[in-house]
């Protein structure tokens, strides 16, 4: 299999590369994307083969979740099990934006991307790219950090390319992203937690859980 490239304007993407990669994703392939923060690889989270080719591209333990693109709260309320208010007041301040949220599952996500835990990490980003292909397709889609499974996100489209060609199917080349990681926060405990701090410190998070 070899892995093709199409350049894309990051600001304004042209209709036709968005359609390509859609048409992938429907396939059954997997795509990597610029966003804004880092590039991710994109799948159909609720085509298995495809949630196994990501995992497969990665290099990554099946036991691992895949954080899920979102359009809006109507779509996570759709994915989700249930949903709290430390997830509205967060979403309301920090979306579309770099924050991560993981919440219970409902039962049409499927368990192999949940990683087996019957938790899913959702968000809804800042990324042109992303947001039109979740857009055309109408649901959620499978955007991890486009890496192979411990080393760095990969920041270039040339240099997705050069690392993951043969292990994914199309590279939307949008140049260097510069952005920081999205934050990534627990909120299906009794207690909130932060797993993974980036663009959004976890002062940030408790200061505005506090004030509601």
């Amino acid at each position: 299999m070899a892995t093709d490239l199409i350049e894309v304007d990051v600001d304004n993407p042209y209709a036709g590369a968005i359609d390509r990669a859609v048409e992938e994703v429907e396939r059954g392939n997997v795509v990597g994307v610029p966003t804004d923060a880092l590039y991710m690889l994109v799948a159909d989270p609720f085509n298995l083969h495809a949630v196994g080719r990501v995992f497969a591209a990665k290099g990554r333990e099946s036991e691992r979740s895949l954080p899920l693109a979102i359009s809006d709260t109507l779509m996570a309320e759709d994915l989700a099990k249930e949903l709290n208010s430390r997830f509205y007041i967060l979403a309301r301040h920090f979306w579309p934006g770099p924050l991560t949220m993981i919440v219970p599952a409902a039962s049409k996500v499927p368990l192999k991307v949940t990683g087996n835990t019957g938790r899913l990490a959702m968000r809804q980003g800042n990324a042109n790219v992303l947001n039109a292909m979740v857009e055309k397709t109408g649901h959620a889609l499978i955007a991890t950090s486009a890496n192979m499974s411990g080393k760095p996100t990969i920041a270039s489209g040339i240099e997705l390319f050069a690392t993951m060609d043969g292990r994914i199917d199309l590279v939307l080349d949008g140049g260097l992203c510069t952005g920081t990681g999205s934050t990534t926060v627990d909120i299906t405990e009794p207690y909130w937690r932060v797993i993974k701090e980036g663009a959004i410190s976890e002062k940030e998070i408790a200061q505005r859980l506090k004030a509601n």
